[in-house]
């Protein structure tokens, strides 16, 4: 099974970044090939409808998602949605995402938030037919002391979410090639 994680945050410090690599690991354990883009790394245009779409970045990270079998976006919060570079990566890679299992890890600066991803999850969801994994990470800064996650129930969503997506995953395909 491929799976791609996006790690979305620009900020050198990241807590979204921390949660990444924390189902990284998980996914790992349960034998997933994993690959994984960190837009604080890549230099996408800026999606403008027309010519960003044949940028030698955007076709990159676009065969990424066309090759993944699930995706894991892990982002932060800013004003009750994600943040802009997850937002421009979505439309950059656009139909790529079609028919793919799609899982949430979000990082945010309050409680109040937490249903923030919606928004993005339906679009995904209406637009390209993702599946989304039920089960998104949802934690504030409380989480995490010296750039670790700490909160060990913290430290088990993200665990359930790999294997929740490992399994719809699974499932899915199994389901195509039948």
């Amino acid at each position: 099974m491929k799976i791609l994680i996006v790690s979305c945050s620009l900020r050198k410090a990241s807590l979204s970044r921390v949660l990444a690599m924390k189902v990284r690991e998980n996914f790992e354990q349960g034998g997933a090939e994993v690959s994984f883009i960190d837009l604080r790394k890549v230099e996408l245009p800026f999606c403008d409808a027309g010519s960003s779409y044949e940028h030698p970045n955007t076709i990159k990270v676009k065969q990424k998602v066309e090759t993944a079998n699930g995706i894991i976006v892990a982002g932060p919060i800013y004003n009750y949605t994600c943040n802009a570079a997850c937002k421009n990566f979505v439309e950059l890679t656009g139909k790529s995402w079609e028919n793919k299992v799609v899982g949430f890890l979000c990082a945010a600066g309050g409680d109040s938030s937490y249903m923030s991803i919606m928004g993005l999850a339906n679009s995904l969801m209406l637009d390209f037919r993702c599946l989304i994994v039920p089960r998104f990470v949802y934690t504030t800064g409380a989480a995490f002391e010296d750039g670790k996650l700490v909160d060990t129930s913290v430290a088990n969503r993200v665990k359930e979410l790999a294997f929740v997506t490992l399994s719809l995953v699974k499932a899915k395909v199994r389901d195509t090639y039948s």
